[in-house]
């Protein structure tokens, strides 16, 4: 008898996507988020893109299943409402691999509208974190109701009004508490310069209040998917300028 063993193979490391936006509409991540519903085992589907660089939701539809037309229909509202054209610098779009992100009728209408698409590593649950965390932003929110939605038009009611809040209320600690809206526009370039000045005048009036230097306002340069060393982002940013 044969007593040696079956060499097994190695596991495929495959290395974690990433991507860097130095402005708005350059990277969007998307996903679809579980909604409960009043009846048990019953669940309402949230399509969500969110810009990476400024965390806006950029569009977003709520629907009883998972389906390949709503993936469509959600990215061309997108690209409509943010101006998108084929000829412009490609848009990526990352997302898990769930089958609405792969379907061949959804990715032939991101090669019509010139969206470059990327995807998670497979069983990697951290490769799309800020749709992640949206989501958790949402859910944890006091008025998140748990006990589920009635129906499609009270959970679509509930999304628009949470959506409204989040990218025009909403201080985002990732993005020096201003609003995502803000950050989109280049609205936030005015309100933090104006923010150091007050806190800077602060300072002057009450330099005993002061154990360092004030808080700095000032907005990152470029956003990563995942995180990069600085020679990886020169890298990048020098590959995508040629």
């Amino acid at each position: 008898m044969n007593t040696r063993r079956a060499k097994t193979k190695e596991p495929v490391k495959r290395e974690a996507p990433t991507h860097i936006a130095t402005a708005p509409n350059q990277v969007w991540t998307w996903d679809i988020t579980w909604l409960n519903a009043m009846i048990k085992g019953s669940f309402f589907k949230l399509y969500l893109i969110v810009d990476m660089f400024s965390r806006m939701i950029v569009a977003y539809e709520v629907w009883e299943t998972e389906n390949a037309e709503y993936s469509k229909r959600l990215i061309r509202k997108a690209s409509l409402s943010q101006g998108i054209a084929a000829n412009d610098k490609p848009l990526v779009l990352h997302s898990d691999n769930g089958s609405p992100m792969k379907a061949a009728t959804f990715l032939a209408t991101l090669e019509k509208l010139g969206v470059q698409s990327s995807f998670s590593r497979p069983r990697v649950s951290n490769d799309n974190p800020y749709s992640e965390s949206l989501f958790k932003t949402m859910k944890y929110r006091p008025v998140y109701p748990n006990k589920g939605f009635k129906d499609l038009n009270e959970a679509r009611e509930w999304v628009a009004e949470f959506v409204r809040w989040y990218n025009h209320q909403h201080l985002h600690s990732g993005i020096k508490l201003v609003t995502p809206y803000q950050r989109h526009y280049g609205l936030d370039i005015e309100i933090l310069k104006k923010r150091t000045e007050t806190y800077l005048k602060a300072k002057a009036e009450h330099p005993e209040r002061w154990s360092g230097d004030i808080r700095d306002w000032s907005q990152p340069e470029y956003v990563t998917l995942n995180p990069m060393d600085t020679a990886e982002v020169e890298k990048y940013l020098k590959q995508q300028s040629s």
